[in-house]
């Protein structure tokens, strides 16, 4: 098998389930692991280093992408967004099934990188849907829901550029739908 197709980007919109059905996923395929990324955010409450993110400041962030640490990275709401090489490479070399959870620029350019790894863009139901689940988290305002809102119609209107679309109506089908692509990828 080549090893790139044991690499399973998943973007969307914020909202739309990514870190739910990955998490989902991973539960009932425990030979799936997640790749880290990187994020010059502060941490939500109940999110752990090393394991949801790793948490760095501006600084630390372009120093590791002036010394090519970074698979990809992205600008997203005012912070970075990347995914350490390392967290990645070791695990294809392996063998390992590596999924990354990324926006739509870092997508991009890992399919440049890694043309054969399969890319699932994680849909929504609706717009109103979407609105409920950012308002739902009570971390932000309504007018920060609203910017998210702006920036997830732009982020859709890339999903024709994945591999495949998946849309979000429950979370177990949708990890079902997403273990289903892979394995039939990885039979090619």
């Amino acid at each position: 098998m080549n090893k790139q197709r044991c690499l399973l980007v998943v973007s969307g919109p914020s909202g739309a389930g990514k870190d739910t059905v990955v998490a989902r996923l991973m539960q009932t395929h425990p030979e799936i692991e997640i790749s880290v990324s990187a994020t010059t955010r502060a941490p939500r409450a109940g999110e752990v280093e090393g394991v949801n993110y790793y948490y760095l400041s501006d600084a630390e962030f372009e120093a590791k992408i002036a010394r090519g640490e970074m698979l990809e990275y992205a600008g997203y709401c005012g912070r970075y967004y990347g995914t350490p090489k390392s967290e990645v490479d070791g695990r294809l070399d392996a063998g390992i099934t590596v999924v990354l959870v990324i926006e739509v620029q870092g997508a991009a350019n890992v399919k440049r990188l890694y043309p054969e790894s399969t890319l699932i863009f994680l849909m929504p139901p609706s717009i109103e849907e979407l609105r409920a689940r950012l308002l739902g988290r009570g971390t932000e305002s309504a007018e920060a829901v609203e910017r998210r809102l702006e920036r997830a119609k732009e982020e859709m209107a890339h999903a024709g550029e994945y591999d495949f679309t998946v849309v979000n109506r429950d979370i177990d089908a949708c990890a079902k739908e997403i273990w289903r692509i892979l394995r039939a990828r990885q039979s090619e």
